[in-house]
């Protein structure tokens, strides 16, 4: 039996920091493989359909290990209000962590490549349906009216807070906006 390694992986996973940090168009496969340290030649043998594969791949992986790190945050959470917080602490820990280099593991990608490829249009759309199911599940549980709807709105204000706190270099943005999404998930200051 032959041996298994873990090529493919570490190229999805060098692939998903890369184009998050930097985008679609501004990533290289010659980039991913020596930032990988994967043999030449891997890449294709692993993706045949080449760099739009290796992104789409990346996209949902990366997708679905922050969706799992947003559902754990919003379990610690007692109710929505304090999920969101815990959310956002998260998203502003990696911000920082990565010297704003890498803000949401989507966003990047979908700004640069999504309307010119309809397979990345696609799994860009998936991760953020992912996501806003996610968050309107948590608010259902929670007993919160027009949960899908709400979840629209929290994943859309979040999403553009991480793009002013990148862009500032500063995670102000992730409080102002989590001080005013507080505000529509207090049961007393929602609208009807």
């Amino acid at each position: 039996m032959p041996r298994r390694t873990d090529t493919r992986d570490r190229a999805i996973r060098t692939a998903a920091h890369l184009f998050r940090a930097q985008g679609y168009h501004a990533t290289g496969l010659n980039q991913v493989l020596a930032e990988g340290g994967l043999p030449k030649g891997s890449l294709y043998f692993h993706f045949p359909g080449g760099k739009e594969q290796l992104a789409v791949e990346s996209l949902q992986r990366a997708g679905e290990e922050l969706c799992a790190a947003i559902a754990e945050a919003m379990r610690s959470g007692a109710d929505p209000a304090e999920a969101l917080e815990k959310v956002l602490a998260l998203l502003g820990d990696h911000l920082v962590a990565t010297d704003f280099r890498e803000g949401c593991p989507v966003a990047t990608v979908a700004l640069d490549a999504a309307a010119q490829s309809e397979a990345i249009r696609a799994a860009c759309a998936g991760v953020y349906d992912s996501w806003e199911a996610l968050v309107a599940d948590r608010l259902r549980a929670a007993g919160v009216d027009d949960a899908d709807g709400l979840a629209t709105v929290l994943v859309a204000a979040v999403e553009g807070a991480l793009l002013l706190a990148r862009t500032r270099r500063d995670v102000a943005p992730l409080h102002t906006v989590g001080a005013h999404l507080r505000a529509l998930l207090t049961p007393e200051r929602r609208p009807a």
